[in-house]
């Protein structure tokens, strides 16, 4: 709590000292990267990268196709080698 207090602090001061023009100019490169196709797309490969670290559903993979509409799913580690 005390370091967000002083976070808070000491992003006062110096803004209060840059000025209004400074924080226009800031805060317009903020939305410029922010919303920026781009950003957005690596943002969303992170997420995307960090869910499926995190994810404790087995991975699924192709099997050979019942059919041209039906394919089988099995988690890797039931897989035979």
């Amino acid at each position: 709590m005390l370091r967000l207090i002083i976070g808070v602090a000491a992003g006062y001061v110096l803004g209060a000292k840059a000025g209004r023009a400074r924080y226009e100019q800031i805060s317009k490169t903020t939305r410029a990267i922010s919303e920026s196709p781009v950003t957005r797309k690596v943002v969303q490969m992170g997420r995307q990268k960090l869910a499926d670290k995190l994810s404790t559903q087995p991975k699924l993979e192709p099997m050979v196709p019942l059919d041209e509409r039906t394919t089988i799913l099995v988690p890797q580690d039931q897989l035979r080698r």
